[in-house]
């Protein structure tokens, strides 16, 4: 009905929870998609499980890097191989509700809208709530966005790639490349908000967003300076006012769940 779905998923030894991943994509109401995974060399089983799957379904295709080249290179490489009409991203630790895409593609077409996303569930290592949802401003323009790419949950984004066209980032950026993404697809569109609880962020530990702040601030930085090629004066003011919205996200946009 809307066209086909692209969904690009990273991965990086995730044995014990990709299982969970693939399977809520199969359980999806809308089955117009391809799941394009690609592989940064694991070490685990998850290569194993994964054919599995692909094995048993043939809108489930692997691609295994050479080397171990970060996640930033494994969405590009992804994205190079997608044919979508929509691109959608679900990184291999994270959950799908059964109808998000069906939601999200009737919510994006019903209004003309090409780049959405969506309030979230955080859950933890063993898929229990925490008690906590973001969510977000309903609308953010493409030049706010600028600014508070930090918004946008990456597993609840879907963009128009025919609008958008082909997104590569600079694979330098070893963190915070999903932001990276977001300040390219700006360029061509808003973003818009759904209020509704569509998919579910696993916390693990060990994640950016529990490293120090010295590492958060580096990585603000490289986001602008080395992603958006920003010379280091302008890089350094918009990295200051995307950090700003990060605290003003947790203080407004975390919510406790009803």
């Amino acid at each position: 009905m809307y066209g086909k779905v692209s969904i690009i998923m990273p991965n990086y030894n995730c044995e014990k929870f990709i299982d969970e991943t693939i399977e809520s994509v199969l359980a999806q109401t809308y089955q117009n998609w391809e799941l394009l995974i690609v592989d940064d060399c694991s070490t685990d089983k998850s290569v194993e499980i994964i054919k599995s799957y692909c094995d048993k379904d043939s809108r489930i295709k692997l691609f295994i890097n050479e080397e171990n080249s970060g996640a930033a290179a494994s969405r590009n490489r992804a994205l190079r191989e997608s044919t979508g009409k929509w691109i959608a991203f679900l990184d291999s630790d994270d959950i799908w509700l059964p109808e998000k895409l069906e939601k999200q593609l009737a919510f994006m077409v019903d209004n003309g809208y090409d780049f959405t996303f969506t309030k979230y569930r955080q859950i933890n290592e063993d898929s229990e709530s925490l008690g906590t949802v973001v969510i977000g401003p309903k609308k953010i323009s493409q030049k706010a966005l600028k600014f508070c790419c930090c918004y946008i949950g990456c597993l609840t984004v879907i963009y128009n790639s025919e609008k958008v066209g082909l997104v590569q980032i600079n694979e330098s950026i070893f963190k915070r490349n999903d932001d990276a993404m977001w300040l390219k697809v700006r360029k061509f569109a808003d973003a818009y908000y759904l209020d509704d609880l569509l998919a579910q962020y696993r916390v693990r530990k060990g994640s950016v967003s529990h490293q120090g702040k010295f590492k958060l601030v580096k990585f603000h930085y490289r986001l602008y300076r080395i992603g958006e090629s920003m010379n280091p004066i302008k890089a350094f003011y918009c990295m200051t006012r995307n950090i700003l919205k990060v605290f003003k996200k947790k203080r407004k946009y975390v919510v406790k769940e009803v």
